[in-house]
Parts: structure tokens; sequence; C-alpha cells
């Protein structure tokens, strides 16, 4: 048995890609048009405006702090233990008393906590795993670093004044 050809013959017209080169040609010039004289634009002019995500999107990763600047992380381990990109290394130590006042008394505390951004694959199980609510992210999209050590954010980079999941400014 050998093999069967199904392909089907092409015919002049199609041979000549005329039509398509046409089709082509009239949606670049409607485009054209819309832009030049209408002053209808599909892109986003990037630094000057900025997209609007939904409330849903994940970016970049942040603590949130309570009212005296201290992390509600407990260093449980849970966000570490859940990733699926093992971007997260977390060091525990035993937290003073007298350093938390307000709220549920914390035994634990983390020393370091850095996430890799360029592992991480931002599917939110860090977020969906913390019992108290201390690991988030943001709606910030702006990741953008020059060097592979800058991509690793430490404890102090991820204390940040939020607003939700907004950056305070």
């Amino acid at each position: 048995m050998g093999t069967i050809n199904i392909s089907k013959k092409f015919t002049a017209k199609q041979k000549s890609y005329i039509p398509a080169l046409l089709v082509g040609m009239r949606i670049t010039l409607k485009r054209f048009i819309q832009g030049f004289f209408f002053r209808k634009h599909d892109t986003i002019m990037y630094p000057e405006q900025r997209r609007k995500y939904s409330d849903r999107f994940r970016g970049m990763h942040f603590i949130s702090v309570d009212p005296n600047k201290t992390e509600n992380c407990t260093a449980c381990y849970l966000c570490e233990t859940v990733c699926p990109a093992d971007c997260i290394h977390i060091v525990a130590d035993e937290r003073e008393e007298e350093n938390n006042p307000y709220g549920v008394k914390k035994e634990k505390k983390p020393v370091s906590f850095d996430i890799d951004a360029l592992r991480c694959c931002f599917c939110g199980f860090c977020e969906e795993a913390c019992p108290k609510d201390a690991i988030k992210l943001s709606g910030n999209y702006e990741l953008a670093v020059s060097s592979r050590e800058e991509a690793i954010y430490d404890l102090d980079h991820l204390k940040r004044n939020m607003n939700g999941r907004q950056e305070k400014l």
C-alpha cells in the first residue's frame, strides 16, 4: 500500500495570491485612514496611558502589614510548600511578644522571605494557601529588571504600603 495524496489542486486565482494580497491591503488602508484622519487608535500609548486590568489580575507579590508595620506572615511555610515553581524561600525565627501588640499573637516571624519572580508562574496558590492572608498578588504588572539578582524580592521589598491590590504612591 502506498501513500495517498489528498491535497487538492490550486486554481490560477489561488496560485497568484492576488485576492489575498488585496484583502490584506484593504485592511491596512482601513486602519491607516481610521488612525490618520479620525484619530482612532487600537493601541495604548503605554508610558502615558496604563491599561486597566480586572481586580483578579495577579501581578507583583507583596506582604500585608498591620498598623505598626509588622508583617502578618507567621512563617508557616504553606506558601513555600504549595508553590509549584519552588520560587518562595522562607527562614523563620521566634517573634518577640512586645513587638506585636495588635491582633492575634504570632509566635514566629520570617527572618528571610525571598521570592524569585523569574521562576514564579503567578498562579496565586501562595495567596490561596496563606491562613493569615499575608502574601498577596498586586495589580502591578511592571516587573522589568536589568539583572537576575534584582528579580529576587526580599522581605523589605515585599512589605509595601498597599491600598487593596494597588500600591500607594
